[in-house]
């Protein structure tokens, strides 16, 4: 019966502790303000990496970027840049020459 009696001495501490909880004064909107807080609206910010690459500059990058290659090309056809490998291959003796092999 040791047992019973160290359960009901924990049951009665449980009990008086009750009567020890005194009344919190808080202010009158305390509730208002907690409710707020929790049930607001939380924005989403993302992580911007370049705030000012807009796609207002993003269409302008583009566009550049579309004329130097025009460009590039239109150049490299002009300037016979055929040729010009042609002498660096020479000139380094890179050329392919011809040898005639049994195995052509």
């Amino acid at each position: 019966m040791k047992t019973n009696k160290d359960i009901q001495d924990k049951i009665d501490a449980t009990l008086d502790s009750v009567d020890s909880i005194n009344v919190i004064n808080t202010s009158p909107f305390f509730k208002d303000k907690t409710m707020q807080r929790l049930f607001a609206r939380k924005e989403e910010r993302r992580a911007a990496i370049w705030p000012w690459f807009t796609p207002q500059h993003q269409l302008v990058t583009l566009i550049v970027i579309v004329a130097l290659n025009v460009f590039a090309i239109t150049q490299l056809d002009s300037n016979g840049a055929n040729d010009d490998i042609d002498e660096f291959a020479q000139t380094y003796h890179l050329s392919t020459v011809e040898y005639q092999s049994i195995f052509n």
